[in-house]
C-alpha cells in the first residue's frame, strides 16, 4: 500500500512561489493519478490539480489554473507543485492523494491514499 508524505509547504508573501512536493513508499507514483487538494481554514477540502497515470494529462481548479504547475518526478517517486503568483487566498493546507484509476476526478472520496498534509500561509 503506497504511503504518501508532502514537504515544501511554509509562509510566503503574496506574489511569491512555493514548490510542493509528494514522495511516495510502499509504492511506484507513475503507476497512480496523483491530485492535489486543499483545505483552507473553515472550509471543506476542494480539488486543485491532478496529473493523470495514462499520458501524464492535467487539470487544474479554476482558481489556479495558470498559476500552479503539476509535474512528475519519476527517478525520485515524486510529484510535484509549482506554485506562482501566490495570493492570500492560497493560503491552507494542502494534500497529496493517489488513486489506481487513470483519470484525475475532482471528488476526494475517489482517492484511497492520502498524505497528512503541508501547511501553506500567503501573507498580504
Amino acid at each position: 500500500q503506497v504511503q504518501l508524505i508532502e514537504s515544501g509547504g511554509g509562509l510566503v508573501q503574496a506574489g511569491g512561489s512555493l514548490r510542493l512536493s509528494c514522495a511516495a513508499s510502499g509504492g511506484t507514483l507513475s503507476r497512480y493519478t496523483m491530485a492535489w487538494f486543499r483545505q483552507p481554514p473553515g472550509k471543506e477540502r476542494e480539488f486543485v490539480g491532478g496529473i493523470s497515470w495514462s499520458r501524464d494529462f492535467t487539470s487544474y481548479a479554476d482558481s489556479v489554473k495558470g498559476r500552479f504547475t503539476i509535474s512528475r518526478d519519476n527517478a525520485n517517486n515524486m510529484v510535484s507543485m509549482q506554485m506562482d503568483t501566490l495570493k492570500p487566498e492560497d493560503t491552507a493546507v494542502y494534500y497529496c492523494a493517489a488513486r489506481w484509476e487513470s483519470w484525475v476526478v475532482v471528488t476526494s472520496s475517489n482517492y484511497p491514499y492520502w498524505g497528512p498534509g503541508t501547511q501553506v500561509t500567503v501573507s498580504s
